[in-house]
């Protein structure tokens, strides 16, 4: 299929670097095993091998080649051109969703929850509440809340070092697809749906008749399945590096109450980065004046997601020429199986808002790009934004603490076929 026109030189970069930081993805864990054989530059490999550095780092190669080429001027001008209200979001609700007192409010509903399937069963019922109950609160309280809540609640449960590779795999594969879909029962919580849903008129009602039935099956499925298939590791007692802390004394519930107003003023106020950073910084402020009730908070792990995030807006930002033409042409099945893979490569927002763009797409078009955007989206640590979330969370689980792109693959190719027949058969 020919193009619609020439891309520019700095268009043809920007795909280049754009293919460089996906090979740069896979590689990841070789080049931070590199850190091991050249200790002189040890600090170097380790930063080129965090997942979450990637795309910022790629991204700021672009921004410092466009202002040797074309001038300082027009790359900042580019740069400051793009929208980076998602990855700001995501920063702040990771930060606040991820407090001790969201956390533990969280943790002590599904303990007693759990708790009502007997002691025997508990430890399962706690990785199904993780891996069913939450990505579908994802539709309430946005996608990257949901993320880093699942991951938080599941890493002491599910990815600890005596659970086989493959199981943790199958079971992040899992989170990702159900995170990416189980966002879709409102108009506001997953980035791909949030793209379109101004233009083409979609709201909260229409998006749960649509889609939120299928949705929540799949999640159904999908959970239950992988808990049968962790049901050993999960019933024996876990390693004495791995038991829980003796407990503390709860927090008060009035500060759990200014954190959960905080949680959800930001996630009211998701599209306007102005009033969300000041909650935030009053969410600093209250957490300051009452450490004593608070654990460490994520901002490292939120930064580098917030990073990546963004070099993913700069370097997606020149990809339409190729990918408006590519999405455009194709009928509404091939459009489904088409954006499916294409959102394994670039992010699934980004996907559905150069859709939003093309003038004469049919509903039925519509359709099958949303649901094939976000039946991919666990498919890679790319593929969804809250992805790189989790990913942050959960990779001090894995073998040498780092997630390979081909075990997520694996892990998620199951749950995917699981959700994209849902949404084509149902």
């Amino acid at each position: 299929m020919s193009l619609s026109a020439s891309p520019s030189g700095v268009e043809i970069l920007a795909t280049t670097l754009f293919v460089l930081a996906l090979l740069h993805t896979f590689a990841a864990k070789r080049i931070e095993g590199l850190a091991h054989r050249h200790p002189r530059h040890e600090g170097l490999f380790h930063l080129l091998g965090e997942v979450e550095v990637v795309f910022g780092f790629w991204a700021l190669v672009l921004v410092l080649t466009m202002a040797l080429g074309a001038g300082g001027g027009t790359a900042l001008a580019y740069a400051e051109s793009r929208n980076y209200t998602e990855p700001l979001f995501v920063f702040v609700v990771m930060v606040i969703a991820g407090s001790r007192p969201i956390l533990e409010t969280v943790m002590r509903a599904v303990t007693a929850l759990s708790a009502r399937a007997g002691t025997r069963a508990a430890p399962l019922a706690a990785a199904w509440l993780g891996l069913a109950a939450v990505p579908l609160l994802g539709s309430l309280i946005t996608e990257p809340a949901a993320m880093t809540l699942a991951a938080l609640l599941l890493a002491p449960r599910v990815f600890r070092p005596d659970v086989p590779e493959r199981l943790k795999y199958l079971a992040l594969g899992v989170l990702f697809v159900n995170v990416s879909i189980g966002g879709t029962l409102t108009a506001y919580a997953a980035p791909p749906v949030l793209m379109v849903a101004g233009v083409w008129g979609w709201d909260s009602g229409f998006m749960l008749v649509t889609f939120g039935g299928k949705a929540a099956l799949a999640v159904l499925i999908n959970a239950s399945v992988a808990v049968w298939m962790l049901r050993r590791p999960l019933s024996a007692p876990p390693p004495a590096a791995t038991a829980p802390a003796p407990e503390r004394r709860p927090v008060p519930w009035p500060v759990t109450a200014v954190h959960a107003a905080l949680l959800a003023g930001v996630v009211l106020t998701a599209h306007h980065p102005v009033v969300f950073l000041g909650l935030f910084m009053l969410f600093l402020g209250f957490t300051q004046a009452y450490a004593r009730h608070q654990d460490p908070l994520l901002l490292k792990e939120a930064l580098l997601v917030g990073f990546f995030l963004a070099g993913l807006v700069v370097l997606g930002g020149l990809q339409r020429w190729w990918l408006q033409p590519l999405v455009s042409g194709l009928e509404p099945l091939a459009l489904f199986f088409g954006a499916l893979g294409l959102t394994a490569i670039t992010d699934n927002a980004a996907l559905t808002y150069l859709g939003a763009q093309i003038s004469g797409l049919g509903e039925g078009a519509k359709y099958m790009l949303v649901a094939g955007a976000v039946a991919g989206g666990g498919l890679t640590v790319i593929a969804n934004a809250p992805n790189p979330a989790g990913a942050a969370l959960l990779r001090r689980g894995f073998h040498g603490q780092s997630i390979t792109a081909g075990g997520l693959l694996a892990g998620a190719l199951a749950p995917t076929l699981v959700a994209g027949a849902a949404f084509l058969l149902l």
